[in-house]
């Protein structure tokens, strides 16, 4: 007699259903990431994005509830963008512009202010119009780095503006309770941002060292972000942190 076994299906429940994220960069990489994996979480997304079509052909590919085409450094635009939501949102993830790199005294004025304040000037415009909108529990979540962590000539003021937004993100997360306030950072993410930054032949080469220096043996992309972002989302015991996600680049750079 033969002892027959039934498989066992789990099924899994969507763990955003009935909410709606904001993805502002949400027309590709980690922001439109991040987007496929909240619908695919039963999330409504909403799309945030300077290229009108580019966001759309993103809002086409998701499933978005709607878009809006402006620039989130413009603080009115931002303003008048999240007054105008009809319903509640849940949570809000910004992904923002890169960081600059370059020597110290060849940078004037202007540039070091914006790479000091940039960020957080941003955050905080965001902070401050989209909390109203937001239900208790949900998270704003802001996008950050480790590689900025290294002191070097060619790194230039990026790490002072990289240390700056962990105590920032603490603090407007005591200041905004009940909503959550987090902040991801990433190491090289594999994205068309990051590939901006070096040539073709360039960017392989860094992919390449990468894959054969990183303990987890791969460059990361923009998928694994999207994973701690919809965790983040999800678990909401978490506020006021900082998670790196980099494939260990930090230490063995």
């Amino acid at each position: 007699m033969t002892a027959t076994t039934t498989p066992v299906t789990i099924q899994h429940e969507p763990q955003l259903l009935g909410q709606t994220v904001v993805l502002i960069g949400g027309s590709a990489g980690i922001g439109l990431e991040t987007a496929r994996r909240a619908r695919a979480e039963g999330a409504e997304v909403i799309l945030v994005a300077r290229d009108p079509d580019r966001l759309q052909a993103a809002a086409r590919e998701v499933g978005a509830r709607t878009t809006a085409a402006l620039d989130a450094t413009d603080e009115a635009a931002l303003a008048r963008f999240f007054e105008g939501l009809p319903e509640p949102i849940d949570h809000v993830l910004v992904t923002g512009p890169g960081p600059s790199y370059g020597p110290l005294l060849e940078m004037d004025a202007d540039q070091v202010r914006d790479e000091l304040a940039g960020h957080v000037v941003l955050a905080l415009d965001v902070a401050r119009h989209a909390a109203p909108r937001m239900r208790p529990g949900g998270t704003l979540l802001f996008m950050g780095g480790t590689g900025g962590r290294r002191i070097s000539r060619q790194l230039g003021l990026a790490p002072a503006a990289t240390a700056v937004l962990p105590p920032f993100t603490s603090a407007l997360a005591l200041e905004l309770a009940p909503v959550r306030v987090n902040l991801i950072a990433a190491g090289f993410v594999d994205t068309p941002l990051s590939a901006s930054y070096f040539s073709q032949e360039g960017l392989e080469a860094r992919r390449e060292e990468l894959r054969t220096t990183l303990p987890i043996g791969r460059v990361v992309g923009p998928t694994d972000v999207a994973a701690l972002a919809v965790h983040i989302m999800v678990n909401t015991a978490l506020t006021g942190a900082t998670y790196d996600i980099d494939g260990g680049q930090q230490f063995v750079a």
